[in-house]
C-alpha cells in the first residue's frame, strides 16, 4: 500500500504518505482535525508533512458544510508559476548574475512593494470587488495595488532552471501578500469570536471553524476566492516581468512563446466532487493532481524540482505534495549551519549567499527525492529541473 493508515483512535482515519513517522506534536495536529465532527471520510497528509497553525502544513482536509480558517493559513493562494521557454542552457552562459540582479531590480521582495503601478495591475479585473471584502481592509487598497507582481519574504523565490534535457525554465513561488494576510486574519479572530460566543468546544483553538449557509461563512468564502485570485494574478504578472528580462538578455528583447505554463494554489479551498459528494477541499501545502493536471513541486535552493502531472487518486483528493517540507525551524537552521555550509549547499547557483538566507538552506529541507518516491502513485514526473538562478524573498 503506498500510504499508510495510521492508529490514532480518531473518529476518522489518518492516511499518510510520508515516508517518516509523525512527532508527537504531529500527531495531535493530525488527531485534532481527524475528531472535528464535519470532517469527510478520512484526513489525507501528503509525503511532506510538517507542524503548521492548527493543521499540518501538507494536509488534505475534505470537509461537509463547514470550514477551518486557520487550516488554509494566512499566505491565501500562496503557489507556484513556472513556464518552459524555448531557450536551452548554452544561451544562459555569462549572462547569470546578469538577470539575477535585473530580476532584484525589477521584482520587489520581502515587504517591499512596486513604486509604480503596471498597466496590467490596474487593469485586474479583481479590483471590482475590492469593496465588497472585509471592512478591516478597506483601507488598504492602495497597498494591494502596488504589491501586486512582488514577490514577499520567507521561502518565496525567483528562479531560471535548467530541465535534463538542456531547456531553460523560469520558475517562482509568491501568495497573496499583505492583504491576503490581513483578510486571513480577520476572519480567524472572527471564527475564534464565534468559537467562544457559541461555547463550541474545540480540541485547539485554531480549528475555530464556519458553518455553511452562516453570514461568516459567506464572507470568508468571497474573500477567500478573491485572495485566490489575487495571488493567482501576482504570479502571472511578476512571470511576465520575468519573461520580459530573460528575452532581453537570451533574445534581444525578442517576444517568445512558452512551450508549457504551470500555475497552481497549494494553499488554498475549493468546492470539488469526491467520493460521490460536493464537499469543501483546504489543501494546507498541497497541490491539486487530477488527472492530467499540471503541478510543480519545488526542492529547496540547492535541490532539483519538479514538473508534474497527476493521476487523479481519490484516496488522497486527487493531491500531491508542494514541495520538500522543512526538516527544521528557521531559527534552528541559523543556530545549526554556517555561511560556508551555505556556500557548498548552494554550488554552482547563482543566488544571494549571506547571513540573510541562511534559514532557507538546503539542508533545513526534507530531501526532495525521498518526497518524491512516496508520492508516485499520486503523480507522475513530466520534467526534473534544476535551478541555476535563485533570487529569494
Amino acid at each position: 500500500m503506498p500510504y499508510e493508515k495510521l492508529n490514532l483512535t480518531a473518529p476518522k482515519p489518518v492516511l499518510s504518505w510520508a515516508n517518516h513517522g509523525l512527532g508527537s506534536q504531529e500527531t495531535q495536529m493530525a488527531k485534532n482535525v481527524a475528531s472535528l465532527p464535519f470532517v469527510f471520510k478520512h484526513l489525507a497528509l501528503m509525503p511532506d508533512v510538517h507542524l503548521g497553525k492548527g493543521a499540518l502544513v501538507g494536509s488534505v482536509i475534505a470537509t461537509q458544510e463547514a470550514i477551518i480558517p486557520a487550516a488554509v493559513g494566512v499566505d491565501i493562494g500562496c503557489g507556484m508559476n513556472a513556464l518552459k521557454t524555448p531557450f536551452v542552457a548554452e544561451q544562459l552562459e555569462g549572462k547569470l548574475k546578469k538577470i539575477r540582479l535585473d530580476l532584484e531590480a525589477a521584482v520587489p521582495v520581502g515587504f517591499a512593494e512596486n513604486k509604480e503601478i503596471d498597466k496590467a495591475v490596474s487593469n485586474w479585473q479583481g479590483w471590482q470587488q475590492f469593496k465588497d471584502l472585509h471592512d478591516d481592509v478597506q483601507h488598504l487598497a492602495g497597498k494591494a495595488s502596488k504589491q501586486l507582481a512582488s514577490l514577499g519574504g520567507g521561502n518565496h523565490f525567483l528562479e531560471v532552471c535548467v530541465d535534463t534535457e538542456n531547456q531553460v525554465w523560469l520558475m517562482l513561488h509568491s501568495g497573496s501578500r499583505h492583504i491576503g494576510n490581513s483578510l486571513a486574519q480577520s476572519h480567524m479572530r472572527t471564527a475564534k469570536n464565534l468559537a467562544k460566543l457559541t461555547e463550541t468546544r474545540l480540541p485547539d483553538a485554531d480549528l475555530a471553524y464556519f458553518v455553511a449557509g452562516t453570514p461568516e461563512f459567506a464572507a470568508y468564502w468571497r474573500d477567500l476566492q478573491w485572495a485566490q485570485d489575487y495571488a493567482r494574478a501576482n504570479r502571472e504578472i511578476m512571470m511576465t516581468r520575468f519573461k520580459r528580462i530573460v528575452e532581453k538578455h537570451l533574445a534581444g528583447g525578442k517576444l517568445t512563446k512558452p512551450l508549457l505554463s504551470v500555475n497552481c494554489h497549494h494553499n488554498y479551498a475549493e468546492q470539488e466532487v469526491h467520493f460521490g459528494e460536493s464537499v469543501y477541499v483546504t489543501r494546507k501545502g498541497a497541490v491539486r493532481a487530477r488527472c492530467e493536471d499540471y503541478g510543480i513541486i519545488p526542492g529547496s535552493m540547492g535541490a532539483k524540482s519538479y514538473i508534474v502531472k497527476g493521476k487523479g487518486n481519490p484516496e488522497s483528493y486527487c493531491s500531491c505534495s508542494h514541495g520538500a517540507g522543512r526538516l527544521m525551524s528557521r531559527n534552528k537552521a541559523k543556530d545549526s549551519f554556517t555561511l560556508d555550509d551555505l556556500l557548498a549547499q548552494t554550488a554552482g547557483v547563482e543566488c544571494r549567499k549571506d547571513a540573510g538566507v541562511l534559514d532557507e538552506i538546503p539542508a533545513a529541507y526534507k530531501p526532495i527525492e525521498a518526497v518524491m518516491a512516496n508520492q508516485a502513485d499520486l503523480v507522475e514526473v513530466v520534467a526534473t529541473l534544476k535551478q541555476v538562478v535563485c533570487v529569494k524573498g
